[in-house]
């Protein structure tokens, strides 16, 4: 150890957090966070300082930038030239500043993440903007501090008149914070800031009408509001952004053509990444993607594949690509040395404050001068008076100093006026010069009076920065670049799903598919029935009935629980295939059983769920009817939508809209018809109440039927292919709970009653047998004849076969001949996709 040095035992673990406490601080204060006032990080005020400095400003020519590198670097910025040269080229870029600071030529990189040229090549020169970020900086309107080495003054703040940190925005790293704030649109700031200055308590809701949202300098879309308002309200807040798309055909081929990106959006490194999706089969539809941007402007285009949704395809891509990003704001600045979280009016009111705080200080700067002048102005005024005496002073004195002090006895002048007349020219004796000098004199005063009135009044001060804001609007002032789409909110699933018609069958063993409308129009009429689904031995098709993928299924199982899903969630099959087991799609106890299904419209819409209601009915004749609403909020594991007892089951249930009337039929061939009301609504716990009374204890209903259109005939299938159509007036209206009256004779040739339905002739009837052989048929080939006869043979029934189910589907007058058109049937006045159009098998 050298000679008077000593070692100082010093704790590590405190040397450490203060030492860390202290590059903390730094990295702050003077690093990553921007000042509220500038809006600008200390290298980016060094480089504009440096720039100002150097005179390369807004009207002389550009300099190589690696000369305003050094100049910064070597004056004020004490760090490596490339985060210098970086911060200065990241001013120039169109794609990452909203209003360029820095007018750049030569390569500066582009928005496919190209580097920029190095420094010895590029020239660089400040903008007009900056300018005026810039301006007044001279007249003593901000504090200034010393450099690096003490050697030189630098500004701690540009006395900008542009509201920079809410236009260009700001992000950045710190230590345990960072800061990420969005651009603006300048036109807009300046009418936010003047709707300030003009009333201080404005509140933030009135702010906005003003500054609506953010607005990128790519421009794109910001889909969705109430991240928006969130962020001007607390500073913290989500921006979704969306890329502009439009659809074009392009070489006989529909295509997405994307004109603009979101924000920070790296445009070759999203192309590759999409690229990549489309390989891996995630993104479906997209056969090629071509960049074809060039100096007119940004064009990305997605050649799709001929059976290709557009829209389909663009949703897709906005949930899986950067075509869909967000901007998560986070309002962070120094203020007053002072890291804080920022709403829009808090940056507004600072940005206010440190103008009126520069213009009170040019006024007093301006003010001084204007009374060293007049005072100086003074003195001449009183030498051109005596202007014999004074010629006389002088050429009587032997050297100035002595005049000097002559002139101030005689005349009772200040030493710097005598100065001022000591030096005067003798051009200035002249006539001209004497009416001159009285009337700078005049108007000086004049200005005195003036600077004197500003600094007296805030109200002049503030009309002079709202001037001077509205000067710069004037000059920078554009059209927003960011649309917004106020209606925007997140992606859902239905977005990229097609919202068609598809035809949901399910098995008597729990399989359910659902197949698209367009598969069903390729049959053509067969004599005994084709095959409509190859299913498990023994099992066979149950219900058959048409819906949209955006519809809402409910499921309603024997015990009486309901389950809920969207259409589009159930498994897609071909016609022949078996589809899913039910059980697997939803969380179904094991010996229970779906036994009914209703296609509802938008759960989520309460018009429609108040004015609508489930009805049900169990074997065992009980009735219950629950409004819709009940069940618009489902749970994963289902809910309960009716008590069933121990020796019953649910066997059916409708959607009506509480003026219908009700059928049930009886395996006994008995039927009642009653009017809904008669049944009033119930909670999804109750059990509900008597609907017909059974004939005897093997007694069961096999179906209900919810009438809306009373032209319609009611149908009644038996086991054995008997069937026949009836009046609904041929069934009297009684009260519920009654025996019912005779609807079909049963006798051993016909067997029970298996189906209950409501048609019309324009309706057709699918009967599917246990052997899975389904038969079409028109309703309108079968008279309608009284209730009490035993009907016609409908099919001929083979062996030990017999009829498993009736569906009914409507005719499709076009397709006549095809064997299975299915339309939904929204003829009903309630809305709904069609009844479930499901029947009971006999056991």
């Amino acid at each position: 150890m050298a000679e008077g040095e000593k070692l100082i035992p010093i704790n590590i673990e405190d040397e450490m957090k203060s030492a860390y406490i202290d590059y903390s601080m730094s990295v702050i204060v003077s690093r990553a966070l921007p000042d509220v006032r500038d809006g600008l990080k200390p290298v980016h005020r060094r480089v504009l300082f440096g720039m100002h400095e150097l005179g390369v400003r807004s009207n002389s020519a550009h300099k190589k930038s690696a000369r305003i590198v050094g100049e910064v670097l070597g004056k004020y910025h004490p760090h490596g030239d490339t985060s210098v040269y970086d911060s200065m080229v990241r001013m120039a870029q169109e794609w990452s500043l909203r209003y360029m600071l820095v007018d750049g030529q030569g390569n500066f990189g582009s928005i496919d993440g190209d580097s920029p040229a190095a420094m010895r090549y590029t020239e660089a020169r400040m903008r007009k903007i900056a300018d005026d970020m810039l301006a007044d900086i001279d007249k003593d309107t901000v504090d200034h501090q010393l450099n690096f080495d003490d050697s030189l003054q630098e500004p701690t703040v540009l006395p900008t008149r542009v509201p920079n940190l809410l236009i260009n925005g700001a992000s950045g790293i710190a230590v345990g914070m960072a800061t990420n704030m969005p651009p603006h649109n300048l036109s807009e700031v300046v009418d936010g800031t003047v709707a300030y200055i003009d009333n201080n308590d404005i509140e933030i809701d009135e702010l906005i009408t003003h500054i609506k949202a953010p607005d990128f300098p790519t421009g794109g879309i910001i889909y969705g509001y109430d991240g928006v308002k969130e962020a001007f309200h607390t500073g913290r807040g989500r921006v979704v952004m969306r890329a502009k798309a439009n659809f074009e055909e392009v070489q006989g081929r529909e295509s997405i053509i994307v004109t603009e990106i979101p924000y920070q959006v790296n445009k070759a490194d999203m192309i590759k990444k999409t690229a990549d999706l489309v390989n891996e089969k995630k993104i479906e539809g997209i056969s090629t993607i071509r960049d074809e941007s060039d100096r007119n402007g940004m064009r990305i285009v997605y050649i799709l594949k001929r059976d290709a949704i557009p829209n389909i395809v663009l949703n897709t891509l906005y949930k899986y690509t950067s075509l869909q990003t967000s901007f998560s704001v986070n309002n962070i600045a120094l203020v007053n040395g002072r890291p804080q979280l920022l709403n829009v009016k808090e940056m507004i009111h600072y940005f206010v404050e440190h103008r009126h705080e520069v213009v009170v200080r040019r006024t007093e700067f301006e003010l001084k001068k204007a009374e060293d002048r007049a005072h100086i102005l003074e003195g001449l005024i009183i030498a051109s008076d005596n202007i014999d005496e004074v010629i006389a002073i002088i050429r009587a004195s032997s050297n100035a100093d002595e005049a000097r002090e002559k002139l101030m006895e005689r005349f009772k002048l200040s030493e710097i006026q005598a100065k001022a007349i000591v030096e005067m020219r003798l051009r200035q004796l002249t006539g001209l010069e004497q009416d001159k000098l009285r009337t700078e004199y005049d108007e000086i005063i004049l200005t005195i009076a003036d600077l004197k009135d500003i600094l007296a009044k805030k109200e002049r001060r503030m009309q002079i920065i709202k001037d001077e804001l509205l000067e710069v609007k004037d000059k920078y002032g554009d059209n927003r670049r960011s649309e917004i789409n106020f209606a925007g909110g997140d992606l859902s699933m239905e977005d990229m799903i097609p919202d068609e018609q598809v035809v949901i069958t399910i098995s008597h063993a729990g399989y359910i598919k659902r197949t698209p409308l367009s598969e069903y129009k390729t049959q053509n009429r067969g004599g005994v029935g084709q095959k409509a689904s190859s299913t498990r031995n023994e099992d066979f098709l149950e219900h058959l009935f048409v819906g949209t993928n955006h519809q809402y299924m409910l499921f309603f199982t024997q015990k009486g629980k309901c389950f809920w899903m969207r259409v589009y969630e159930i498994p897609e099959g071909t016609k022949t295939s078996k589809g899913r087991a039910i059980q697997n799609l939803i969380n179904i106890e094991n010996e229970d059983m779906v036994k009914a299904f209703i296609c509802t419209q938008d759960l989520k819409d309460e018009e429609y769920v108040n004015s609508h209601y489930v009805i049900m009915a169990t074997k065992k004749g009980i009735v219950k009817k629950t409004s819709l609403e009940q069940y618009s909020r489902p749970r994963q594991n289902g809910i309960n939508a009716i008590s069933v007892r121990e020796d019953d089951e649910l066997l059916e249930a409708k959607l009506t809209t509480g003026a219908s009337q009700i059928f049930l039929g009886l395996k006994s061939g008995k039927a009642i018809r009653f009017e809904e009301v008669k049944t009033r609504p119930m909670g999804r716990n109750a059990s509900g109440v008597r609907g017909i009374t059974l004939a005897h204890d093997n007694d069961e209903v096999i179906g209900m039927v919810a009438v809306h259109n009373f032209e319609e005939e009611i149908l009644v299938v038996s086991e054995n292919g008997y069937g026949k159509r009836s009046s609904i007036e041929d069934y009297r209206i009684t009260n519920r709970g009654g025996k019912g009256v005779k609807t079909i004779s049963i006798t051993d040739k016909t067997g029970g009653l298996v189906a209950i339905k409501n048609v019309s002739d324009s309706d057709d009837l699918m009967i599917i047998n246990k052997s899975g052989i389904a038969i079409r048929m028109s309703v309108e080939d079968l008279r309608v004849m009284g209730r009490a006869t035993q009907g016609v043979r409908l099919i001929n029934i083979k062996g030990n076969d017999s009829i498993a189910a009736v569906a009914k589907v409507m005719k499709d007058e076009d397709e006549i001949d095809d064997i299975t058109t299915l339309e939904v049937d929204a003829s009903e006045e309630d809305g709904t996709a069609l009844d479930n159009d499901s029947a009971e098998t006999k056991e």
